[in-house]
């Protein structure tokens, strides 16, 4: 329990600072910075299944194995909807045809 509160403010700074960050993106580099958290998802993904891979050695594996589905599902979720809003957006800049 004497770790809590230092991992608690990291992560309530972690939240106000990606906040900021995000928010404060030109609409030009959206698409670059798409790219990016799509490889970092990626990484995600490759730590959760390790985690969905922990044998049953002991009571705690279970909390590795739901902990890891949900992180495969949320990373997931981020990837495939990041490559459909980079779809879009280049789709705003491809050349309307003239009928």
């Amino acid at each position: 329990m004497d770790h809590f509160v230092p991992f608690f403010s990291l992560f309530v700074l972690a939240i106000f600072v990606g906040y900021f960050v995000v928010w404060s993106v030109t609409p030009a580099l959206h698409t670059p910075l798409m790219a990016v958290t799509n490889a970092i998802s990626s990484v995600i993904i490759v730590g959760a299944l390790i985690a969905l891979a922990v044998p049953a050695l002991g009571a705690a594996s279970w909390v590795s194995k739901v902990f890891g589905f949900f992180a495969v599902i949320l990373a997931s979720v981020n990837i495939f909807g990041g490559f459909l809003v980079t779809q879009r957006m280049l789709a705003m800049y491809k050349a309307k045809s003239k009928h």
